[in-house]
């Protein structure tokens, strides 16, 4: 599964090497724009590859970023929306994982473990 999370671009880092200092949340990362190029400041593109007919991304955009590596221009709505909706299913997931195993009567890494594995010695 594929998670991207969205960022906006506050510096340009590289433009030869396609980097760019995006914020999350309040963090910052450097990521890699080789993907969409960057829009430099008299309005041209840089891009590893042919990018004709493409605007790149630029300080103030937001971007969606996967492994540091910005997948796609989106705009602010999108990254509000898709933040929240992070948000919420992270938190979801957590309190489903702890309510799975509260019970007593499972525990959610036994379902993972392999039968043949408390077979083995060692194996709790």
């Amino acid at each position: 599964m594929c998670l991207g999370i969205p960022g906006r671009i506050v510096e340009i880092v590289d433009v030869e090497r396609q980097l760019v200092m995006a914020d999350v949340e309040g963090v910052r990362r450097e990521i890699s724009v080789a993907l969409l190029g960057i829009t430099t400041e008299d309005g041209s593109v840089a891009a590893v590859g042919d990018m004709t007919g493409q605007s790149g991304v630029g300080v103030g955009d937001w971007v969606l970023i996967h492994v540091a590596f910005a997948m796609a221009q989106i705009d602010e709505q999108e990254a509000e929306e898709t933040m929240r909706a992070l948000k919420l299913f992270s938190g979801v997931f957590e309190e489903e994982m702890v309510e799975f195993g509260a019970d007593g009567e499972l525990d959610p890494l036994e379902v993972l473990r392999p039968s043949w594995a408390s077979n083995m010695p060692g194996t709790p």
